[in-house]
């Protein structure tokens, strides 16, 4: 019988880089969850031999529908979805309850929920408006008042959101500018290559989360923590072109500007050994900036 591991949010990049780390291991059969499973994502990856399956996070059935059968779960909710941002923020709090609740009834042997720190408490109060940690942080909670046993994989900026988020702009002269408001030249930023060290990580916990030390814990799946000022001298290098890191003093938005200084100030594991000890003794092989930088920034960018 095929040992299955359920993955929600499968088409998007999270997800993804859990199928893909799946499919190239093979211990598993990925079963990837999504809304939409006749779009032409859902039906690349069960061309690889995925399971695809529909379900809505705001559904308790039709998550515990899309989850029977299954060993273990990926979680992830998506507060940006225009289903929960910005009319119905506390949708993410809802979707990571039902997933629990699900978890449990479908008896899964082990759940691992993509998450981010509570930075109101982290921070003492002082920024209280980042939603999307705050909310993840209360699904946590829940998660591990489901009794399911559990793991929380923590992730950084998105290393992936210099075009994602055209982060990284060319100039009309031809060099490019580096942007990330709010942010100090100096303080260390937590980065995450997702499709990279995502995956890599979620399934080295579903390998081994029977051994001591993995339920209840959380983990790091960041690949590094590098200034911008650094990352900035690297893409100049890397592309041969003039690349100098800006800090806009706002978003435009006030969540993501207390979340930008947040992380500039406090820093987002600051206490933390990044790449994470613990994945790397579980055989995970984290990348590095430069890693990136050769294999993806290279090709969109020089």
């Amino acid at each position: 019988m095929s040992r299955i591991i359920t993955v929600f949010g499968a088409t998007g990049s999270q997800g993804s880089s859990v199928v893909d780390a799946i499919l190239a291991d093979g211990t598993f059969v990925p079963r990837a969850v999504t809304r939409n499973p006749s779009s032409e994502a859902a039906q690349k990856l069960k061309a690889r031999g995925a399971q695809v399956v529909e379900a809505d996070l705001f559904k308790v059935d039709s998550i515990t529908k899309a989850i029977q059968g299954s060993e273990a779960v990926f979680g992830v909710t998506n507060f940006w979805d225009p289903a929960i941002f910005p009319n119905n923020p506390k949708g993410e709090i809802e979707q990571g309850k039902n997933l629990a609740e699900a978890a449990k009834a479908a008896g899964v042997k082990f759940i691992i929920y993509s998450s981010l720190p509570n930075s109101s408490k982290i921070s003492n109060g002082k920024y209280t408006k980042i939603l999307h940690f705050d909310y993840k942080a209360q699904v946590e909670d829940h998660i591990r008042e489901s009794g399911v046993p559990h793991a929380f994989l923590h992730t950084g900026w998105f290393a992936e959101n210099l075009w994602n988020f055209q982060s990284l702009a060319k100039k009309d002269d031809g060099s490019y500018e580096l942007i990330v408001p709010c942010f100090s030249p100096t303080a260390k930023q937590a980065t995450t290559w997702v499709k990279a060290d995502l995956g890599p990580s979620a399934l080295a916990l579903f390998k081994n989360y029977t051994k001591p030390g993995i339920s209840g814990q959380t983990f790091h799946a960041v690949t590094a923590q590098i200034d911008y000022t650094e990352f900035a001298g690297l893409l100049e290098k890397a592309l041969g072109k003039p690349v100098k890191f800006v800090s806009p003093p706002t978003t435009g938005m006030e969540e993501t500007d207390e979340m930008f200084a947040y992380q500039s100030e406090i820093g987002m594991y600051r206490d933390s050994v990044i790449p994470d000890p613990r994945l790397i003794a579980l055989g995970v092989k984290f990348s590095t900036i430069q890693e990136f930088i050769d294999q993806e920034v290279k090709k969109r960018f020089a």
